[in-house]
Order: C-alpha cells, then structure tokens, then sequence
C-alpha cells in the first residue's frame, strides 16, 4: 500500500518477509510495530515518507521521502540503520521511487519504466530490467532464495506479467491472466505461486510458476471494484488460503484448500489431491468468502493472512478445519485483526480480534 491521496493519514504500509513487524509511513515520519503484540518499536519523526520496507527482523530499512523537503527526495532511496539511527547509504535516481523490494541477497528498486536490481551487501547492480510504463510502481517478490522471482507488469493494456529469477538474471515466463491491466499480484513466500487481479476487479487467478499454468480462477464479483491488495497464507507447499482487500470495504477469502478437485491416484495427501492439471472455468463460489464492511468502502487497505492452521484427518489427511489470523492496515491510520475459522462444510465465521489507530500508539 502506498501513495495516498492528501486524505490519507498513512501514506504507505508494509510487512517484513516473515510478517513479524510492520511499518507505516506517514506525513509526519514513520512506526515500526510488532504484529503479534501491537508494541511500537520504532518511531522517527523528520518528515514524510512513502516507502518504509523492512529487512527480516534486521536494523536494516529501505526508506523513501516524500518530497516535501529537500533531504527526502522521492527520488532517493535512504539505507537506514534503525539501532544507530544513521543512514548507511544513498542511491539517487533520475525518477521517483515507486517501489522497493529485498530479501538476505538482492535489493530491488521499481521505477516507471525500469528496475534495478543489485546484490544488496555490496550494492552493485545485478540487473537493470526495461519495463512497460509502470506509473503505480506495481510488482511482487518473492523473498525465497531457491525461487527468487520478480514479477513485473508485462503491458499496459492486458493483465500480463513478466516473471524475472533475480538470481540467476534470467526472464522465466510471461503469464496471460486477464484481458485488462493488471492491479494488484503477489506472489507466494516460496515463490511458487502468483495471484493476479485486473483493474476491472472481478476475477482473480492464481498461476502455478514453474510453468506458467493456471490453477485457479476466483469471482470476487459481478461488479467492478479495485483490489487494493492480495495475500496467500503462508505455506511451505500449496497455501490454502488467498486473501484480498478491495475498494467496497469487504475482503474477500478464496479457500484453496476446501476446492474439490478430482483426487488423482499419484497424489500425496491433501495438498497433492487439490492440484489441478488445468483449470479454465472459475471454481465454485461456495470457495468465496466475504467478509463485509472490515473497512469504510473507498478506504484503501492493506491485508496479509498472518497465520494458518489446518486440522486434518490422521487417517485420509482430509482437511477437517481451518484457522486463520487477518491482519488489516488502512489508509485512515487502524490496525484491524480478525480470526477466521472455516469448518469442514467450507462454512465461514470470523470476529474482530483486536483494534488500534497506528497514529496514537505510544
């Protein structure tokens, strides 16, 4: 989430690569909290900034001005070590920031119409990738080093995405998703998966990134809304739950772990039964969550799906139950979480955990 309008209190929010922390940029500087306990960390007040991006649970931060004096150009990204207070390095641009990425070996900068990628302790460029006209600076990342993708709008009239291994500085696949722009893609932790929403708003579609194939198609709805943000849950194989938040205040939960799916006889267990060889027709809505009115319609959001436990069945390792934490950054200044429970007839419930305005923290 970043770039707001002049209504915005936040004017960007992030998650480390672990979601342990979370930082928000405002106009007055930016906070670092802890997620699971709500604590402020961190706090420098000197000025506005629109990106704040986190290292792991490292000193280490990404930081980017924004503009509103001199020293926090928006065209200057600031390397910041948050224990000594001290900038540990500067890179300057000839355009705007619009995005920043990292994990343990590259650091990655999105411009409107390039991106840099360098080896992030020595800070020399690996790579420098022309893109298609990007002005909202969207991409996904992949924080695991096996996998390490990068992916990049692929055109400026069709939801197309280009998916670059920074590690090996080659283009691995361009995946077709949608028949108009792209407007928001995650990709998943182990970098296998991506899920892609178009500026229309109404279908999501998750790819398989090895092959580019697609695996599933959602509905979110008939009419159009923006998506703000998408999230898979953490897993270390298939996640099982796709999160996104959208501009009619509701956020939508896609649960690709209750998705029937003919089992196939060389499959392994749950995660190996719902894998489909193609899917081209959208799954059905009994998979589609929605929960409603999280946050004012209009109000940009930002939601990751925190934590996922699954209860299956020792026997068939049939998936009996789900549990989940939502947490939800707004652009008016609150940190919401929610606690779903999806039970084996793929039935819904969910309640508000906690809530806090980010701006009053002490």
């Amino acid at each position: 989430m970043a770039n707001h309008s002049s209504t915005s209190s936040i004017l960007c929010a992030s998650f480390n690569q672990d979601l342990s922390y979370f930082a928000v940029g405002t106009r007055d500087g930016f906070r670092i909290f802890e997620t699971n306990t709500g604590k402020l960390c961190y706090e420098r007040a000197v000025g506005a900034f629109v990106i704040v991006e986190m290292l792991f649970s490292s000193s280490l931060l990404a930081i980017v001005g924004a503009g509103d004096q001199p020293s926090l150009s928006p065209r200057r990204l600031c390397l910041f070590n948050k224990t000594t207070g001290a900038a540990l390095r500067e890179l300057n641009f000839l355009t705007s920031i619009l995005a920043v990425r990292m994990n343990r070996q590259r650091l990655v900068v999105i411009l409107q119409d390039k991106a840099y990628v360098y080896e992030i302790n020595s800070l020399s460029i690996v790579d420098i990738i022309d893109t298609v006209p990007n002005i909202k600076g969207l991409c996904a990342f992949s924080p695991c080093l096996d996998a390490c993708y990068l992916a990049l709008p692929a055109s400026t009239t069709k939801g197309s995405a280009l998916l670059y291994n920074v590690m090996n500085r080659h283009l691995h696949c361009e995946i077709e998703a949608h028949r108009s722009p792209l407007a928001a893609m995650v990709l998943s932790s182990n970098g296998m998966y991506i899920a892609t929403a178009s500026e229309q708003g109404t279908i999501i579609r998750v790819h398989l990134v090895s092959d580019a194939t697609k695996s599933y198609s959602f509905r979110r709805g008939t009419y159009p809304s923006t998506i703000f943000s998408l999230s898979f849950g953490p897993s270390k194989q298939l996640p099982d739950i796709l999160a996104a938040s959208s501009s009619s205040g509701s956020i939508h939960l896609f649960t690709l772990g209750f998705a029937s799916h003919p089992r196939s006889k060389s499959s392994s267990g749950f995660l190996g039964s719902i894998i489909p060889g193609a899917v081209s027709d959208v799954l059905d809505p009994a998979y589609h969550h929605v929960l409603h009115d999280t946050v004012p319609a209009g109000v940009k959001s930002y939601v990751v799906i925190r934590k996922v436990e699954n209860m299956t069945n020792s026997s068939s390792s049939d998936l009996l139950a789900c549990r989940a934490i939502l947490s939800v950054i707004t652009s008016n200044g609150f940190f919401k979480e929610y606690n779903i429970s999806i039970n084996a007839r793929n039935e819904l419930s969910w309640a508000l955990g906690r809530e806090f305005n980010l701006l009053t923290v002490t």
